[in-house]
């Protein structure tokens, strides 16, 4: 990739979500909105490398991007309305364009952000719809991350926006001027200042989906996907600077950066699993430690813990401990137990019981695991009897450790786990 090619891409993934929202804002069609935010890469990708990479590039976007979008609206019916309206509004912002490398635009990427976690929507559509939109991400890209078909994404963020705008046609007819089109179609449902903590915990849930996903990918052949990680911190880092009072923002990204800190030393040379125990702690990325470190510090400072800060200090206890040995179980069991007070999440309570186990000898911790055998959660999942096997195993109950694993192994989705787990079954054998 040539070096304008790189800054091509590099401006997308940082002013995507501000063209678009932008553009939302001033059209009020998002397909437009999109469309010309396409419109004005693709443009850059084709002069850049002639021109070179303009002094501000985000500037640079916008411009075209808004040009696009009158030249789109000149076509239609009501071009003459909606023309005089937008180029208004345009030439209203015309001197803040070239200041958008310095205003971030908060309220346009919130606007955003809010729309995309709509509560219309189901949970995978807002996670489509939030890596097209907000992340710059292609249809093709989130279907390679998530392992499903293009088509699926596709549909996916198609019936989302179908779904946005059958909502807008019911909204009532009163409403502010700021969430009516300029050119007097449907309003979108964006929440208003004093609505949008409302939806802060769906977009905090999307972009923690999004993260968990990257971190520990649910199928295909890499334990890891690293680009899934990358945005979802981006995405935390921006919404914990627009809601900066808010503590389960900071907390979440303080659970994604202390987490993502060991993803170096999570996989061998081979790309297969290494359990915490064998890690090379030398490895572990110390900035993101001192990063996460801090906001969980924020977190804590500006409110009791909720599940993401709870989170992120069982992660804090791991990165701080010199090895498994000096790791301080009793605290993470602690905050387990509070964890579980706030969630009955099946990956909370089976990690409650790893966490027991560890502090208070494997026969506790199996005892809790035992518990959980008809979980919804964890029915049909390899975690369970994985989990089972290895406490079976410290137990000196050999033949029933593998049977655990080899079953652990046959649920599997992921091929890196399902090899894992594989090679732990295999080492068990004649060993009574």
């Amino acid at each position: 990739m040539s070096a304008s090619q790189d800054a091509v891409v590099t401006a997308w993934r940082e002013q995507a979500p501000r063209l678009i929202g932008a553009l939302l804002r001033i059209t009020g069609d998002l397909d437009l909105a999109q469309d010309s935010a396409n419109d004005a890469m693709v443009a850059a990708l084709e002069q850049w490398p002639e021109t070179g990479v303009p002094q501000n590039p985000a500037a640079w976007l916008m411009t075209v991007a808004r040009r696009r979008a009158i030249d789109e609206l000149r076509h239609t019916e009501r071009h003459h309305r909606a023309e005089d309206a937008v180029g208004q509004q345009l030439r209203l912002q015309e001197g803040q364009v070239q200041d958008m490398q310095i205003d971030p635009i908060q309220d346009d990427v919130l606007r955003l952000m809010m729309m995309t976690c709509h509560p219309a929507l189901t949970t995978e559509s807002q996670v489509a719809l939030t890596l097209r939109l907000v992340a710059g991400l292609t249809s093709a890209e989130i279907a390679r991350s998530f392992m499903v078909p293009e088509a699926t994404v596709v549909r996916r963020i198609t019936r989302a926006k179908t779904t946005l705008a059958e909502v807008a046609r019911q909204l009532p007819v009163d409403l502010p001027a700021s969430q009516h089109s300029p050119w007097g179609g449907q309003p979108f449902d964006v929440p208003q200042e004093n609505e949008r903590r409302e939806r802060v915990p769906a977009v905090l849930h999307v972009i923690y989906l999004i993260f968990t996903e990257g971190y520990s990918a649910s199928a295909g052949e890499t334990l890891l996907r690293p680009a899934l990680c990358e945005e979802a911190i981006r995405l935390g880092r921006l919404l914990a600077q627009l809601f900066d009072d808010e503590p389960e923002t900071a907390g979440l990204l303080a659970l994604m950066y202390l987490q993502s800190s060991r993803s170096v030393a999570r996989t061998d040379a081979a790309g297969d699993p290494v359990l915490l125990a064998d890690q090379d702690r030398a490895r572990w990325d110390q900035l993101a430690i001192r990063r996460g470190s801090a906001a969980l510090q924020l977190a804590m400072t500006a409110g009791a813990g909720g599940y993401y800060t709870l989170q992120a200090a069982i992660a804090a206890c791991h990165t701080s401990a010199a090895s498994i040995e000096e790791t301080d179980w009793d605290t993470i069991t602690r905050l387990y137990d509070a964890l579980a007070d706030l969630s009955t999440s099946a990956a909370v309570l089976l990690n409650r019981a790893v966490a027991h186990g560890m502090a208070h000898g494997p026969q506790v911790g199996l005892r809790l695991v035992e518990d959980l055998a008809d979980l919804p959660g964890l029915r049909g999942s390899h975690q369970l009897p994985s989990v089972r096997g290895d406490l079976l195993a410290k137990l000196g109950r050999t033949a029933e450790a593998r049977a655990e694993f080899e079953y652990a192994a046959a649920l599997a989705r992921n091929g890196r786990e399902k090899n894992f787990l594989q090679r732990r079954a295999q080492s068990l054998r004649g060993v009574e």
